[in-house]
C-alpha cells in the first residue's frame, strides 16, 4: 500500500490538516493510519476520496451532507462536476490526480484529449499540465507525489510532448534560436521539454540537449551553434561552487540565459546581466515574442 502524509494531502487534496483533524474528532470521516509513533498517515483509497470531498467543496457542498454520502453517492456528484464543460481547472487537476494514483493512462487520455479540444495544443499544456505538474509536485521535486505515480504520470506527459513537438513545422532558417539543456545534477526533465514545445510552437529554432549536460559541452555547443539565448530548469539544491561554474559558464559564452525552477538557486545580482529568470510559462512566451 502507498502511504501519504498529512502534509502530502493536504498539498494534493488543497484541504487543510487542520480541516483534517477537526473532520477526525467530528465525522469519523476518514480515519487515518498511525506509526508505531503515533503519526498520521493516509491510503490510496483515502485520498482519493479526500480529493472528491475537495471537489465537492469548492462546488458549494457543506462538509455536514457530504460526510452523510456514500461513496457511490460522491463518486456521481464529482464525475458531474468534472464532465462540465466549464469545469474549473482545479476540478481538472483533481482529476488528473485521480489518474495519476490510479495510474489510469486510458482515463488520463480522455482528459487529455477532452481538453485538447476545448482549447489546443498550446493552451493544453500551459493552463493544464504545467499547473498539474506544479500542483503535485513533479515539475519541483517537492515529494507531494509518491515516486512511481510521479514517473508514471511524468512518463505520460513526456510523451504527448515529445509527440506534439515532433509534429510542428521546421522554423524558418532565419529565425532565431534557443539551446536548451540541463546541467550537470538536474533530472527533472518536464519542463525542459515544455519550454522546448512552447519555442518551436512560436517559431524558434531549438536545440534540445537534454539531461545533465558537462558545462564544458554546452561552451563547445555554443560556439558551433551561436544561439541568441540558452534556457535551462533548476530545481535540485545546489551549493556555492555552482555558482561559481555556471558564472565561469556565462562569462565564457557570452549568451543569455533564461531560467525558471527554484528561484533561491542563483543570486540575482551576481547574474542579472547574464542571467533572467521567468516564473511561468506565460511569462516565457512573452518573452520569446518580445525577442522574435
Amino acid at each position: 500500500m502507498i502511504t501519504y502524509s498529512v502534509a502530502q494531502v493536504e498539498a494534493i487534496t488543497g484541504i487543510s490538516a487542520h480541516s483534517l483533524r477537526v473532520w477526525e474528532r467530528r465525522f469519523d470521516f476518514v480515519e487515518p493510519f498511525r506509526t508505531a509513533t503515533n503519526i498520521r498517515y493516509y491510503s490510496d483509497e483515502q485520498l482519493k476520496k479526500l480529493i472528491n470531498v475537495g471537489v465537492l467543496l469548492r462546488n458549494k457542498f457543506k462538509i455536514s451532507k457530504v460526510v452523510a454520502m456514500k461513496d457511490a453517492e460522491i463518486h456521481e456528484h464529482v464525475s458531474d462536476i468534472l464532465l462540465q464543460p466549464q469545469a474549473d481547472i482545479q476540478e481538472d487537476i483533481s482529476a488528473l490526480t485521480l489518474c495519476m494514483i490510479d495510474m489510469d493512462e486510458q482515463k488520463f487520455s480522455e482528459l487529455y484529449n477532452a481538453h485538447l479540444t476545448r482549447k489546443g495544443l498550446l493552451n493544453t499544456f500551459v493552463s493544464l499540465i504545467y499547473p498539474f505538474l506544479n500542483h503535485v509536485g513533479v515539475l519541483w521535486g517537492t515529494n507531494k507525489a509518491m515516486p512511481a505515480q510521479e514517473h508514471f504520470i511524468s512518463s505520460l506527459i513526456r510523451q504527448k510532448l515529445i509527440a506534439a513537438t515532433d509534429a510542428l513545422p521546421q522554423p524558418a532558417s532565419d529565425a532565431p534560436s534557443l539551446l536548451l539543456y540541463l546541467l550537470d545534477g538536474e533530472d527533472h526533465e518536464i519542463g525542459l521539454l515544455l519550454a522546448n514545445y512552447i519555442a518551436k510552437e512560436i517559431g524558434w529554432r531549438t536545440y534540445y540537449l537534454g539531461q545533465n549536460v558537462p558545462s564544458e559541452n554546452i561552451k563547445l555547443v555554443t560556439e558551433q551553434l551561436k544561439p541568441n539565448f540558452m534556457f535551462s530548469m533548476m530545481v535540485s539544491p545546489r551549493n556555492s561552487k555552482f555558482e561559481k561554474t555556471l558564472k565561469v559558464l556565462l562569462d565564457d559564452v557570452g549568451i543569455k540565459l533564461l531560467y525558471s525552477g527554484n528561484t533561491h538557486l542563483l543570486d540575482p545580482e551576481q547574474f542579472k546581466d547574464q542571467a533572467i529568470y521567468l516564473n511561468s510559462p506565460g511569462a516565457f512566451i512573452n518573452y520569446l515574442k518580445e525577442n522574435s
